[in-house]
C-alpha cells in the first residue's frame, strides 16, 4: 500500500486534500495518470494544503448554485412518452440518458452521470428520481412515463 493526497473527490475513496493508503497498481494506473491524487511528500503537502483554501470557496460557490439549481428542480416534472406493449410494459425503457434529454429541452442542463437511476424504467407510471448536483446537495425529481399515443 502507497499514500497518495487526493486532489480531487474520488468517491468511495476520500475527498479533495484527504492522504488515502491504496494499491500501488490502482495509484500509477488510475489516480496518477488522471491527475487525481499526488504522491505524498513536503512539497506536494503544501500544494495541497493551498488547494485546500482555494477548493473551500469554490466549493461552497458550487453548493449555493447546486441549491438554486435544486430548486429549480424540484418544481420540474419530466414527462417521457414510450410505446407501450401487453400489460403496459415499454418497448426498451427509460434510461438518464432519456431525462437528460428532457431536461435539456426545458432548459435544465444536466449530465446524464449525475442522474442517479440505478436501473432504467421499463413501465409505466410515476417515479422519483434522485440527481446529485453536489457532494452534499441531491434532488428528487418526478419522472412520469406515459403512453405515446
Amino acid at each position: 500500500m502507497i499514500e497518495v493526497i487526493l486532489k480531487e473527490d474520488v468517491e468511495h475513496l476520500g475527498h479533495r486534500g484527504d492522504i488515502v493508503k491504496v494499491a500501488p497498481g490502482f495509484a500509477r494506473n488510475y489516480l496518477l495518470p488522471r491527475k487525481l491524487a499526488l504522491q505524498v511528500s513536503e512539497g506536494n503537502k503544501r500544494q495541497i494544503q493551498h488547494m485546500k483554501k482555494v477548493a473551500a470557496v469554490r466549493a461552497a460557490e458550487e453548493r449555493a448554485v447546486a441549491e438554486q439549481l435544486g430548486q429549480r428542480l424540484a418544481a420540474v416534472v419530466c414527462v417521457i412518452a414510450r410505446k407501450v406493449g401487453e400489460k403496459a410494459t415499454l418497448y426498451g425503457s427509460v434510461t438518464s440518458a432519456d431525462i437528460a434529454d428532457v431536461l435539456a429541452a426545458q432548459g435544465i442542463e444536466i449530465d446524464r452521470r449525475k442522474i442517479q437511476l440505478p436501473d432504467p424504467i421499463k413501465h409505466l407510471g410515476d417515479f422519483q428520481v434522485p440527481i446529485k448536483l453536489h457532494r452534499d446537495v441531491t434532488v428528487p425529481i418526478a419522472v412520469q412515463v406515459v403512453k405515446d399515443e
